[in-house]
C-alpha cells in the first residue's frame, strides 16, 4: 500500500510531501524525505519493553508496572522535573502539563538549551515573520545566519527557500540569491552567492553595522566590523535593499554565541531596518519537529513557553534559575521523568551526575545514553508513524501526524495519562 501525503516527523521542516510504502505493517519504502528523516520513517533498534530497574539492572515489566512505579517516583518527590516533549506530539504534552500541575513540577522542553534565547528575544521585541510557503512564493533573497540546513535540515532548501520554485519565482533559484553567515565555511556557504564569515563571538557587532548601513549611517561604521571588511558588508547590505521579499534564518550559532538573546533582538532590528527598502522578514530554524508546538501548549496552559516552575501552585517563568540545567546543576530535583529528549548526551557532565544520584525515568522509542542510567523505561509508539497527533512547523503552522501502521506500544498520550490516573490517586489518599 502507498501512503501518499506523509508527514515526516523530524526536524522543524516537518515536510508533508513524503510518500511511503507499507507492507506486512512495516514502512518498506520512502519517497521525498531526506536521509534523515528516511531513516527515521523506515524504522530502526527499539526498545521492546517497559523495564524498571532492581539492583542496578533493568528488569521487564509490564506497561501497568513501570506507569505505577513511575507514579510513585513522581508523587514521592519534592522537586521533580520533567524534560524533553519536543519530538512528541502537543496532545501527550497537554496531559504532561497537567500532571505538572498535580505534582507541582518543574516542566521543560529542549527550548532551553537551543532555541530559548529566541524566545526571550521574541517576547522583548516581537517577530516580523512569516510562513514558509510565503518564503516559498515569494522570497528573492535568502539569508541564513548561523545555520547549516545543508546537515541539519535536509529539505529546507529544497522545499522552501533557496532551490524551491514558487509561484512568483517559477525558475527557482535562477531568480533567487543565496547569503551565509557563519564562523566557518559550512556545506551551505558552499552554495552562497554570497558567504561572510565572522569571527566567533562577534554576531552583535555585525548585526549592530548592518543596522546601521540600513538605516543610512555608512559614516560610523568601521573598515572591520566582526573580522569582516565594510565592503563586504555594504554588499550584502546592497542585496538586502534591492531584494522584493527578503528572509533570515537564523539558527543556533547565534543564540549560542556571545550575546544569547540580545544577538537575537539585533536581529529582529536589522529585519525592521531592512523595511525601509523592501518587505523582510525574519525566522529561527528550530530544531526537534515539535520543539516549537511544546512552546506553543506551554503558554496556552501556564502563560510561559518553557521552564516552568509550578510548585507554588502557581506558574513562575524565569530562565536561567527554572531552566532544567540550572535545576540539576544546583542539585535541586529529587526525580526527573524524560519524554522524547536524550539528556544524557546533550546535558553538562555535573547535570548527569546529579541524575544519577536520583530516580529517572525515560519514555521515549529509542535506547539511548540515558537508558543506561534510567530507574524506569518505558517505551512509546513513535510520533508520525505509528501514532497521529498535532505538531507545529518552525514557521507556527499546526500540521496533523498521520498514523501509519499500527504498533502494541502505547502512545505517549496514553502512557502520560496513565501517570496523571495514577499520580492522582496516590495524591489523593495522601490527602485523605
Amino acid at each position: 500500500m502507498e501512503v501518499t501525503d506523509v508527514v515526516c516527523p523530524l526536524c522543524g521542516c516537518v515536510c508533508d510531501d513524503v510518500v511511503v510504502e507499507v507492507e506486512d505493517n512495516k514502512v518498506t519504502k520512502v519517497k521525498g524525505a531526506c536521509a534523515v528523516g528516511k531513516s527515521k520513517l523506515m524504522g530502526h533498534g527499539r526498545i521492546t519493553s517497559p523495564a524498571i530497574r532492581e539492583n542496578g539492572i533493568l528488569k521487564d515489566c509490564s506497561y501497568d508496572a513501570a506507569i505505577k512505579r513511575t507514579a510513585e517516583i513522581l508523587a514521592a518527590a519534592r522537586r521533580p522535573l520533567m524534560y524533553g516533549w519536543s519530538s512528541t506530539v502537543c496532545e501527550a504534552s497537554k496531559v504532561g502539563i497537567e500532571l505538572a500541575e498535580e505534582i507541582g513540577a518543574v516542566i521543560d522542553n529542549t527550548a532551553s538549551v537551543c532555541h530559548g534565547p529566541s524566545v526571550l528575544a521574541i517576547q522583548d521585541v516581537g517577530l516580523p515573520s512569516c510562513t514558509l510557503g510565503e518564503v516559498k512564493n515569494r522570497a528573492d533573497l535568502v539569508i541564513y545566519w548561523g545555520a547549516n540546513p545543508a546537515a541539519a535540515h535536509g529539505n529546507h532548501m529544497k522545499r522552501y527557500s533557496y532551490i524551491s520554485k514558487g509561484y512568483f519565482l517559477p525558475e527557482g533559484k535562477k531568480e533567487k540569491k543565496l547569503a551565509v553567515v557563519d564562523v566557518r565555511e559550512t556545506k551551505s556557504a558552499k552554495l552562497a552567492d554570497v558567504f561572510i564569515r565572522i569571527e566567533p563571538g562577534k554576531d552583535y557587532l555585525v548585526l549592530s553595522a548592518l543596522r546601521a548601513l540600513l538605516l543610512g549611517y555608512e559614516d560610523v561604521v568601521p573598515e572591520e566590523v566582526g573580522g569582516v571588511p565594510k565592503k563586504d558588508l555594504l554588499e550584502l547590505v546592497k542585496m538586502m535593499e534591492e531584494t522584493k521579499f527578503g528572509i533570515i534564518f537564523f539558527g543556533m550559532g547565534v543564540t549560542h554565541s556571545r550575546g544569547r538573546h540580545n544577538n537575537i533582538v539585533n536581529a529582529i532590528q536589522v529585519t525592521r531596518a531592512a523595511h525601509k527598502h523592501t518587505k523582510f522578514n525574519i525566522m529561527p530554524m528550530r530544531g526537534h519537529y515539535n520543539v516549537n508546538g511544546f512552546n506553543q501548549v506551554c503558554t496556552w496552559e501556564t502563560g510561559f513557553p518553557y521552564s516552568v516552575d509550578l510548585s507554588e501552585g502557581y506558574a513562575w517563568y524565569n530562565p536561567g534559575e527554572t531552566s532544567s540545567t540550572d535545576l540539576l546543576m544546583r542539585g535541586e530535583c529529587d526525580a526527573a521523568l524524560f519524554i522524547a529528549t536524550d539528556p544524557g548526551a546533550h546535558f553538562p557532565g555535573e547535570s548527569i551526575r546529579h541524575l544519577s544520584k536520583i530516580p529517572v525515568i525515560q519514555i521515549d522509542p529509542y535506547a539511548n545514553p540515558t537508558t543506561e542510567f534510567a530507574d524506569v523505561v518505558i517505551p512509546a509508539a513513535i510520533s508520525g508513524i505509528e501514532a497521529e497527533g498535532t505538531v507545529y512547523r518552525m514557521d507556527n503552522i499546526p500540521l496533523r501526524l498521520r498514523k501509519i501502521v499500527d504498533t502494541e506500544y502505547m502512545t505517549d498520550e496514553a502512557i502520560m495519562k496513565g501517570i496523571l490516573k495514577e499520580t492522582r490517586l496516590l495524591t489523593l489518599s495522601r490527602r485523605l
